[in-house]
């Protein structure tokens, strides 16, 4: 189980650390992996500081991280939650379309959720994230329990990586063959 106690999560953005993770992971030639920015149109500056106060998104964005990983093609989200419920809210449907089609392509899609209430990070597989969207969509819960979540994919900590979710794609890899 991840443990941030001292240091961490605690005060930071589940996104830096990942950010942070995929420096390192491109340092060691073992990743690359790029945050998507998501497009927005300014509307306002403040002429002062020369700062947006203002704006409009310009377009659904798809995920927030896509890359490759030793040449296979990854395109991931990543959500924090308060609590053990999480929204299926929280994932828009043209994200699934976009994690779906990537799969088809070929590549690996997931979502890395950091559940802070419990202090705890998680691979979710599209597989069964896949499986909690079809259930919403057949009129059933629209939201999964983290004790409906695969215990298998709850990320460990690992010395020198923040968020060591390469572990977790090769889980991902080896359960699809």
């Amino acid at each position: 189980m991840a443990t941030w106690n001292s240091r961490g999560l605690r005060g930071s953005s589940f996104e830096e650390l990942i950010n942070r993770t995929n420096e390192k992971y491109e340092q060691s030639h073992l990743a690359l992996i790029q945050k998507i920015p998501t497009p927005i149109t300014p509307v306002r500056f403040d002429k002062e500081t020369r700062q947006i106060t203002l704006a409009y998104f310009e377009q659904q964005s798809t995920v927030d991280y896509i890359g490759t990983v030793q040449g296979i093609p990854v395109c991931f989200d990543a959500k924090e939650s308060a609590v053990d419920t999480f929204s299926l809210q929280n994932i828009h449907e043209h994200q699934m379309f976009f994690m779906r089609e990537f799969e088809r392509q070929g590549g690996i899609s997931f979502v890395l959720i950091y559940y802070t209430v419990k202090d705890i990070m998680y691979y979710l597989t599209f597989k069964l994230l896949d499986s909690f969207w079809r259930r919403k969509e057949d009129g059933g819960r629209k939201s999964f329990r983290f004790e409906e979540l695969d215990k298998r994919y709850i990320i460990e900590m690992r010395p020198g990586i923040l968020v060591p979710y390469l572990d977790y794609i090769q889980k991902d890899l080896n359960e699809r063959q």
